[in-house]
């Protein structure tokens, strides 16, 4: 499943049902589970670990050292979980020892084409990068957010569960989770409507969550009164403790 034309590292480690192509390099410290497919003129370098039934396109380059200057070549790692699709010319770089040491991927994300990943991100589950996303370093994406093409993420962002931005977005603030942003700076919209719809949310939910969006973003409320009225609709819609979270969650202060 190797193809003699692949250039694997003694060092590596390829698990059984693993497919490489031709000219693709893995280096010393890759660690590849089952059932993973890499294409043709990958790069793949350590310490790096990609879990099972990942499928990487060609001219990705996956557990590169960052080029971040504080770096001087530490040991750090690149972490990826299982059934992620990673496409054409997409660059993820391994962590540095000034915050976690390690860049983390979860599971069944979809990262697009050219698509960049920072030092020391951590992607959740169920996400999806659109072509051109530019993640910089110590970004925190979580579960089913969805980045338009051309989304710019500043360093230290948060972007929440559920959210949404727009293409070509300037992030330089915490998204909430639920919230759809775009424009250059960032600003907030609306709730993600259709795509809570789409992830099973009833529509009772969701209406009730836009009710949220208002009194977050419309009533002209201090962000602690916000959240105060926010915390009276947690026994009707517990959804709401997932927005309420990700506001306090926020070091950078949110996109308003």
């Amino acid at each position: 499943m190797i193809h003699p034309q692949a250039i694997v590292e003694p060092g590596a480690k390829i698990a059984e049902g693993v497919c490489i192509g031709p000219w693709s390099y893995i280096g010393d410290g890759v660690e590849i589970e089952r059932d993973s497919v890499i294409e043709s003129h990958v790069v793949i370098k350590g310490p790096t670990s990609i879990g099972a039934g990942n499928h990487i396109y060609q001219f990705a380059s996956v557990g590169e050292a960052t080029p971040d200057l504080k770096y001087r070549d530490e040991p750090t790692r690149l972490t990826i979980g299982d059934r992620n699709t990673i496409r054409e010319g997409v660059t993820i770089h391994r962590g540095t020892v000034q915050d976690r040491g390690e860049t983390i991927i979860g599971n069944d994300n979809l990262i697009m084409a050219y698509a960049h990943i920072g030092h020391d991100s951590v992607i959740g589950n169920h996400t999806i990068l659109v072509n051109n996303v530019a993640l910089a370093g110590h970004v925190y994406v979580d579960d089913w957010a969805i980045l338009s093409g051309y989304t710019l993420v500043h360093q230290f962002c948060r972007i929440g569960q559920h959210s949404f931005s727009g293409m070509q977005t300037a992030i330089g603030k915490d998204v909430p989770a639920y919230v759809t942003v775009s424009g250059s700076p960032a600003e907030a919209k609306t709730i993600n409507t259709e795509g809570l719809r789409r992830r099973g949310f009833s529509d009772s939910a969701v209406s009730q969550l836009r009710r949220a969006f208002k009194i977050l973003y419309r009533q002209n409320l201090t962000l602690d009164i916000a959240i105060q009225r926010l915390e009276t609709m947690l026994s009707d819609t517990p959804e709401v403790k997932v927005l309420i979270d990700s506001i306090r969650a926020s070091e950078r202060g949110i996109v308003r």
